[in-house]
């Protein structure tokens, strides 16, 4: 089985995860997905022979419309799926617009903002697509994700790294999942 089809299989194994998919679906939103701990904490777990964790912290939902980039649209998704799902909290943002909070060059898609995030493990995400089926994207690909590998993606390698030594100290990633391994290049 190739990793990806691995990924939306420990998707559709969690049930909780696989019906979130499913909420987010509804909204309909062009070029939609949800990403990073959503996917990487499930194959983390799942890496480490672990049962399903609880989804803990917020939901990330990116999706691209350039013709709607003002931040109220974000806010008014993040109400409908609050009111469809209460027991989550909703992070949604819409890509066509944060290359400016990063200081980026305009992204062209979802899957091209994940190129800036911060991990290589970090930058993926599924989408539900028909009746049941489910997409990975993976711009920076899946092998650090399935090698275990805590690495910077090349914006936060020197310009942006106190934000990725920051992230790796305040989420304790290491202390939860004590297979990872850290490399700095």
């Amino acid at each position: 089985m190739d990793r990806a089809s691995c990924v939306i299989s420990i998707l559709r194994d969690d049930p909780h995860r696989w019906y979130l998919l499913d909420v987010v679906a509804a909204l309909d939103l062009p070029d939609c997905w949800i990403g990073a701990g959503f996917v990487r904490n499930a194959v983390w777990e799942h890496l480490h022979q672990r049962s399903a964790m609880p989804i803990c912290g917020d939901v990330d939902v990116i999706w691209h419309d350039p013709r709607r980039a003002d931040p109220i649209y974000d806010r008014e998704f993040e109400a409908l799926l609050q009111a469809w799902e209460p027991s989550i909290t909703w992070s949604v943002k819409n890509q066509a617009r944060m290359h400016v909070r990063n200081g980026d060059a305009p992204y062209a898609s979802a899957t091209d903002a994940m190129r800036y995030w911060p991990e290589t493990a970090t930058a993926i995400a599924a989408r539900r697509i028909g009746a049941g089926g489910c997409q990975i994207a993976a711009p920076l690909g899946l092998n650090d994700l399935f090698g275990l590998v805590l690495r910077p993606t090349p914006r936060f390698r020197e310009d942006k790294r106190a934000i990725y030594e920051d992230r790796i100290r305040s989420k304790s990633w290491c202390d939860t999942w004590p297979l990872l391994t850290r490399i700095e290049a």
